[in-house]
């Protein structure tokens, strides 16, 4: 369960009901960074992973993470956009105990053996072992705020509520105070997003939430000892341009750690078919072959690596995702055209790329226009990079010799996967290199993808030719 995202959980009716019975009960009040450190032992004592969902981390991020676990420290993620950040933060709610005791109608979930809240003090003092107890999920253990100019200490630490004023009450009554997000947040997780765009007059606020572990709220003589763990995400520009941390409240965290984008393009794939949404659309059945998926991460990989590319700003996995999707969408809307039941991504396809990479890649020329440019040298540069993985040399040479021999092979959206299919007949020699790039399939959609895939790599590699007019092309020998 993400923390915040799902319908309110009820507790088993099994649990204790009174502050009496949670007493025979034996349960034991813990700090939440105890818990958090207790329950990551059992995880790493067992062999399991700290959370799911979270891939490329496992000998970087992960040992990290673990230690700061250990340590009981409060935590910064340093990173890029795009890099689990949000998700292993929002994570941690896996860590904690499922379900925690707190006194009925608390508003800061006070621990039924130390309440601190003057509501709580007076329950418990008045009904004492027959004071009402309430269970929260531990997915209702987590705050979460993203950093906006605009956050005030009155958001983060609370603020005095008119309304209760004007009831009755008098200003010094603790009772008038309206909790903010970190207060609500008591016995749980308090995530902060984007760190360095919170005003510097706010991050003080902070302080005393991380070292002394109390908040004080318009000069109250109130005291709060807060139970919270505070985790923090930055990325690295806004960290030393648009904003900072200020010393105090850096010094305060434990750990800082430095996040990633995947290292290999098997992880990036293994992060797209996760997070992609099904490609198959109404009757229409898509099958990604393996060889264009490493094609998608492969272009976000030499992205990272492009000078072309501001690396200042990142190209997130969100990238391969969503170039992964747009390009089964175009294989959908070509096999719709065409009346085809199976489709299979292929070379052509590519060209969709431009509308879902737009957004996500700050591409840098000195010339107006030549964006779109950039972008095809990246894609061709990632098909040529896969082709020499998959098809050596010597597999392609008799097609090559095909082609000298006065081959030509017509490819395009407009094509049906079928008559594609039947270029094996005419080219023989392709067959091997296909059915190894199919897996052995001869799935008509599958044999046309790969087909299409070996033409391009073949031309890339200038072995071929190949004349473009729109979504269609025409490959020959070099020769001709």
């Amino acid at each position: 369960m993400t923390a915040g995202t799902s319908a309110p959980v009820t507790a088993p009716a099994d649990l204790p009901a009174t502050l009496g019975a949670l007493r025979a009960s034996g349960w034991q009040s813990l700090p939440v960074k105890e818990e958090l450190r207790r329950n990551a032992v059992r995880n790493i004592a067992a062999g399991e992973p700290l959370f799911e969902g979270v891939m490329g981390y496992e000998d970087t991020v992960m040992p990290q993470l673990e230690n700061a676990l250990l340590a009981g420290h409060d935590v910064v993620f340093l990173g890029e956009r795009g890099q689990a950040k949000t998700r292993m933060i929002r994570s941690l709610t896996g860590l904690l105990d499922e379900w925690m005791p707190v006194i009925a109608g608390s508003e800061i979930n006070d621990d039924p053996y130390a309440p601190v809240s003057k509501h709580a003090r007076d329950l418990v003092e008045k009904m004492g072992d027959n004071a009402p107890i309430a269970w929260v999920h531990r997915s209702e253990r987590f705050g979460e705020k993203l950093a906006t100019p605009d956050t005030s200490i009155a958001d983060l630490i609370g603020e005095v509520d008119p309304i209760k004023v004007a009831e009755g009450r008098y200003l010094s009554d603790e009772l008038t105070l309206h909790y903010g997000l970190v207060p609500r947040t008591n016995r749980g997780i308090f995530a902060i997003n984007e760190l360095p765009d919170l005003a510097e007059r706010i991050q003080v606020g902070l302080l005393n939430v991380l070292e002394e572990r109390d908040v004080q709220i318009r000069g109250y003589k109130i005291r709060l000892p807060l139970d919270v763990m505070l985790v923090a995400s930055a990325n690295p520009e806004d960290y030393t341009n648009r904003g900072r941390i200020i010393t105090p409240l850096k010094d305060r965290f434990g750990s800082q750690i430095r996040t990633h984008y995947p290292l290999e393009v098997a992880t990036e794939v293994a992060i797209m078919r996760q997070e992609a949404r099904p490609a198959s659309i109404g009757d229409v059945t898509v099958t990604m072959p393996k060889f264009m998926e490493e094609v998608i991460a492969t272009f976000s990989q030499q992205a990272r690596m492009s000078s072309h590319v501001n690396q200042r700003s990142g190209v997130s996995v969100r990238l391969s995702v969503s170039n992964y999707e747009v390009l089964c969408a175009n294989a959908v809307r070509r096999a719709l055209h065409a009346g085809e039941k199976d489709v299979a991504p292929r070379v052509s396809d590519l060209d969709a790329l431009a509308a879902s990479t737009g957004g996500k890649v700050e591409i840098e020329s000195l010339e107006e226009g030549r964006e779109s440019a950039i972008l095809k040298q990246l894609i061709s540069a990632a098909v040529l990079t896969v082709f020499k993985q998959h098809v050596p040399g010597d597999k392609v040479r008799d097609v090559i010799a095909a082609f000298d021999e006065g081959a030509v092979a017509h490819v395009g959206e407009d094509i049906p996967s079928a008559q594609m299919s039947t270029v094996l007949a005419d080219i023989p020699a392709l067959r091997e290199p296909v059915l190894s790039l199919t897996g052995g399939s001869e799935s008509p959609a599958l044999v046309a993808s790969a087909v299409e895939f070996i033409f391009e790599g073949l031309h890339l590699n200038k072995r071929l030719n190949k004349d473009s007019a729109g979504g269609a092309a025409t490959y020959r020998s070099r020769a001709q």
